[in-house]
């Protein structure tokens, strides 16, 4: 089970949380400050799992924003890690907000149908521009964004992957704005 799910910036700043389990407002600040802690300290060469109190913790980093999901002791990490990278996606088709890395070629030329790209790398080939580029878009539309995160999540237990149907709310009601 998913206890919370936060997005940080590099500075320690918390631009998103959301907790599945009662904490009290100041116990969540020093949770929020030892987990960001924990997890900005660490080297890119490390695991991102760590074992913290009686739970864990999932990170993934993208340029200047820590995506951090604390999970129980029975959840399976690599599915988070996942659903991790697919909030992102799914924050990067509804915010236009991500850049693909392209595989260069000797000569300098861009070459992204490298027989050298799998689909993994193609999969993990995308990262954010900047912090400002990232939190500009979600600071002003903190209401989407947890739109996105509240169809991909519902107390605590993944429910929805699916790109399309997670996004098809949040287009209704750009269409019901728009007119």
């Amino acid at each position: 089970m998913i206890k919370f799910f936060l997005m940080v910036n590099k500075q320690g700043q918390t631009r998103l949380s959301r907790y599945y389990e009662h904490v009290e407002i100041h116990k969540r600040t020093m949770l929020e400050a030892e987990v960001i802690k924990n997890c900005l300290s660490r080297s890119k060469e490390q695991c991102s799992f760590i074992e913290y109190k009686d739970f864990k913790l999932v990170y993934r980093q993208y340029a200047a924003l820590f995506i951090v999901v604390g999970i129980s002791e029975t959840e399976n990490e690599m599915a988070v890690y996942e659903l991790i990278h697919n909030f992102v996606e799914v924050l990067d088709r509804y915010f236009s907000r991500v850049e693909k890395w392209y595989v260069m070629r000797n000569d300098g030329e861009v070459n992204d149908n490298s027989p050298y790209l799998t689909k993994t790398d193609i999969h993990l080939s995308f990262f954010f521009q900047s912090e400002l580029d990232v939190s500009f878009p979600i600071m002003f539309n903190l209401d989407r964004v947890h739109i996105i995160l509240d169809e991909m999540v519902l107390n605590g237990c993944i429910v929805e992957t699916n790109k399309n149907r997670i996004l098809a709310p949040l287009f209704v009601l750009d269409k019901v704005a728009e007119s």
